[in-house]
């Protein structure tokens, strides 16, 4: 897959190919024209500029404008390529990311074996910058989703306030792929001073002026530029480029793009919703710096919400496990699959270990919940087995109990375990970790086996 333009800002010719790459290798931009064709990952700690654009750098070697691409890659569902390019900067091509979407519909995709990375919020993710009134959220989703919505709002008669949404990744292509670029009448001259903007037309931005500018005025942006005109309309105000808009909201529209492409540098998928109020490169990256910090942090963390449907009640617990009253700690089974299960212990002050631990300062026992960790693990190993009720299991070994916070009535524990290794010869080996309100309570690593006490009977 293959695109030749101009770069916005160097006003260099390019050309970009697309290539496929290998699992867990992520997006990397590589430069052909340099010697040994050295390679710039795009992740947020490559970042060096943020101003109209963004750019990465690594050893020296320097890659502009990757939020388009990178945008078309990310909705895409592409985890994985290797972007060559001829010069340093992407092409602008039309000022949007359709051309990069569409001719990633047509050449298609190939799946891969390994897992996709997913990050799936638990608790809101913010940034602000108050200088520059710029807010952004990430929400929690009940579903397995990614939305975007987004407002602009820059004191322009022109622009006005404007909204976007992104309902879902599949919808980018109609709906935000097409959105160009834009810049006010106003900055151009400045950007052109900076030595930016040297590929800039009215065929690759929307250029909105918020006053009437005379056939002089123009000529002198013109002759700043570098160019024998502008191409676009004197004495008018509003959009005054040759193009009309594609949306209405086509600014908007090209914020929520670019949020996106940035958002790809973390080379995650992100489950939630995101709120931005007045975003631009800076932002998206400081907020892309949070969001890599949270996946780093949080990454292996389970879905600790406690108000889905359960996989198992106690009733259904009671037919796995041979515990009852006062020694069932398991009240529901979340989760469940071949590596790990999730459960929940509702504590309450009607425990009958309250009475003596402490009658004035009712704290549950440290080991009453490592029991209530393993008995999880008991649904989890005891589920693997015909007829569970004629098996049992029992601890062989208790490693690495930590316990880092107090459970008092009124907490609800959520355990989660997973497997460390298969299960062999009946020998279930699991770390268990046993969170509050998100909050890391405790912790063991169990070794059971699971042992069949008496046959069932004979029908």
């Amino acid at each position: 897959m293959t695109f030749k333009g101009v770069g916005l800002h160097t006003g260099k010719m390019c050309t970009l190919t697309v290539q496929p790459a290998e699992a867990n290798h992520g997006y990397k931009f590589q430069r052909i024209d340099l010697e040994g064709h050295p390679i710039v990952k795009a992740c947020t700690k490559n970042v060096i500029s943020t101003f109209r654009c963004t750019s990465l750098s690594q050893s020296g070697v320097v890659i502009n404008t990757t939020e388009h691409i990178l945008a078309a890659l990310y909705a895409a569902g592409v985890d994985n390529a290797l972007i060559q390019l001829d010069a340093q900067e992407v092409p602008i091509i039309d000022g949007s990311a359709l051309a990069f979407t569409k001719g990633i519909e047509e050449v298609g995709t190939t799946e891969l074996e390994a897992d996709r990375r997913f990050f799936k919020v638990r608790k809101n993710i913010s940034y602000t910058d108050k200088e520059n009134n710029v807010e952004m959220l990430l929400v929690p989703l009940k579903e397995d989703e990614f939305r975007l919505t987004v407002m602009v709002d820059y004191n322009s008669p022109v622009l006005g306030t404007q909204h976007a949404r992104l309902e879902k990744l599949s919808d980018f292509t109609k709906e935000i792929a097409p959105s160009r670029t834009f810049v006010f009448m106003k900055e151009l001259k400045e950007l052109a001073d900076k030595g930016l903007i040297k590929g800039g037309d009215v065929g690759n931005a929307i250029v909105l002026a918020e006053r009437p500018y005379s056939k002089t005025e123009l000529q002198s942006i013109a002759d700043t530029m570098g160019r024998k005109e502008l191409g676009v309309v004197e004495d008018e105000a509003g959009v005054v480029s040759t193009s009309p808009l594609h949306f209405s909201n086509e600014p908007a529209r090209h914020k929520l793009l670019d949020i996106l492409g940035d958002i790809a540098l973390t080379g995650c998928y992100i489950y939630g919703h995101v709120l931005a109020a007045r975003p631009g490169h800076e932002a998206n990256v400081e907020f892309a710096k949070a969001l890599d910090k949270q996946i780093l942090e949080l990454e292996d963390l389970p879905d600790l919400r406690t108000d889905k449907d359960s996989i198992l009640d106690v009733n259904q617990i009671s037919k796995l496990l041979p515990h009852r009253y006062p020694f069932l700690l398991v009240d529901r089974i979340l989760e469940m699959d071949d590596q790990s299960i999730t459960g929940v212990k509702n504590v309450t002050m009607n425990e009958p270990f309250f009475q003596g631990h402490f009658p004035d300062n009712p704290v549950m026992p440290g080991v009453l919940q490592v029991e209530a960790m393993a008995q999880v693990g008991g649904v989890f190993a005891l589920s693997n087995v015909e007829d569970p009720e004629f098996w049992s299991t029992y601890f062989l070994k208790i490693d690495e109990v930590r316990f880092k916070q107090k459970v008092m009535p009124g907490d609800s524990i959520v355990f989660h375990l997973k497997l460390i290794s298969p299960i062999r010869r009946g020998l279930v080996h699991m770390q268990g970790k046993g969170y509050v309100r998100g909050t890391l309570v405790s912790q063991a690593i169990l070794l059971a086996q699971v042992i069949k006490d008496r046959a069932p009977a004979e029908k």
